[in-house]
């Protein structure tokens, strides 16, 4: 699972050749020709921003802040065409991880993306090895991320960390004291039937999944070979 790029970018032939270069690295693209298709599409929460400073409607700047707005750690790369200094400068106070002035070669925006990757999220081998596939679903341990056919799906804290148990202990039978000593922690005083809450919600959002109830005991994630 490639890491998603939202690229932001009015020149078309710019943005086809950015597209291209980012791809062929191995990540998952996604372009915008202008702020305001962009802003619409905060709330995904890409790995990372592309963001050109001069576009046809909202700059980037109030587009940085609208992302920062929804999650400050988002990362953030700027381009631009105008006052280097000066945009470099309002760019880093509004939050942005770095900076390429105008025109630049393709290759040293896919060499400091893989940088700020690689210093943001790991080594990309080791996520790759991190990552769990059970049937059309991709769990990512290091992001604390489940994919299903490549599309995020939305689970709690604990309804990651419960999947995540079951899937390292596949086919095996789990005790319902043994889910609250992983995943609630042994110092949890609360009642057994929270597992059985938090089953029943994770049942609904990866139903392609099986997770069977074993009557008076627990449960047990069925995965065929």
């Amino acid at each position: 699972m490639g890491k998603r790029i939202y690229l932001v970018e009015d020149e078309q032939s710019l943005n086809i050749l950015l597209d291209k270069y980012l791809t062929k690295e191995g990540y998952s693209v996604t372009t915008f020709a202008d702020g305001n298709s962009a802003k619409e599409r905060i709330k995904d929460m890409p790995d990372l921003w592309i963001l050109d400073i001069m576009l046809p409607d909202i700059d980037g700047y109030e587009l940085i802040k609208s992302i920062k707005q929804n999650n400050k750690a988002t990362p953030v790369i700027f381009m631009s065409a105008r006052n280097e200094e000066l945009d470099r400068v309002v760019g880093l106070e509004l939050g942005s991880d770095d900076y390429l002035s105008k025109p630049f070669l393709p290759r040293e925006l896919v060499i400091r993306t893989n940088k700020l990757m690689e210093r943001l999220y790991g080594d990309k081998d080791q996520e790759n090895q991190d990552d769990i596939k059970i049937g059309e679903y991709t769990i990512s341990k290091k992001q604390r991320l489940v994919f299903f056919r490549n599309e995020e799906l939305q689970l709690t804290n604990k309804e990651f960390e419960l999947l995540s148990y079951l899937s390292d202990n596949k086919n095996n039978v789990i005790s319902r004291e043994q889910i609250l000593v992983n995943v609630w922690g042994d110092d949890y005083f609360g009642s057994d039937r929270v597992v059985d809450d938090t089953i029943r919600r994770l049942r609904k959002k990866i139903n392609k999944l099986t997770i069977e109830t074993v009557y008076g005991y627990g449960y047990k994630l069925v995965v065929r070979q």
